[in-house]
């Protein structure tokens, strides 16, 4: 953990005093292969806004667009190496072509609520870019609903910076508090779009 830790410390150091490019570099790497937590860049991104050291609109826009660039990067790597992969092996750890298929199935239908959930969920928004790729979800649809999401929690952990970044106990407190306050609308959402969903059904089977 402290190898982890010092490691995040070194790439925040070294990255972040690029500016801008710097926010785009360390976030594509926390939306793909190198997962750590965002609030150690877009907290202390949102604190620099503050003292006037950087534009607040930029760092956000810089957030979301490595946020972006990291899950299509994901998306990719799944689409081009995961599926042949599991099509040609996938029997032997019992995924079927069928089971694909009924993946494909289900992200062509719920894709885009799966996707906007999913970047808001720690621990779930650095991967939920690999079914959408596996399924070949629509490029154009997973960029829309991925950069939604991540840009909501962008710009959650940047006003938290803004307002509270030189207080580090402050800002611990309000991303936990933030991040389950989002839990809840997730839940929410999802209870809302599983009931229209089936209201849409049972109207269509009328």
């Amino acid at each position: 953990m402290e190898i982890l830790d010092s490691l995040v410390i070194w790439i925040v150091e070294t990255v972040g005093a690029m500016g801008y490019p710097g926010i785009v570099a360390l976030m594509f790497l926390e939306s793909s292969f190198f997962p750590f937590p965002s609030e150690v860049v877009m907290v202390p991104a949102g604190y620099l806004a503050s003292k006037g050291e950087m534009n607040i609109i930029l760092v956000v826009a810089s957030g979301i667009g490595g946020s972006v660039l990291g899950a299509v990067f994901n998306y990719y790597v799944a689409c081009r190496l995961g599926r042949p992969v599991l099509l040609r092996y996938g029997k032997y750890v019992f995924v079927k072509n069928g089971t694909l298929k009924r993946a494909e199935d289900y992200f062509k239908e719920h894709g885009e609520i799966s996707i906007f959930i999913g970047r808001l969920i720690p621990g779930l928004r650095q991967y939920i870019s690999l079914p959408a790729g596996l399924c070949r979800m629509r490029l154009d649809r997973f960029v829309i609903y991925t950069s939604l999401g991540a840009g909501m929690w962008v710009i959650i952990l940047t006003i938290i910076g803004y307002m509270l970044g030189s207080n580090e106990e402050l800002v611990r407190a309000y991303v936990k508090k933030s991040t389950l306050y989002l839990l809840g609308f997730c839940a929410v959402l999802v209870y809302a779009y599983i009931r229209r969903h089936k209201r849409k059904s049972a109207i269509s089977y009328k």
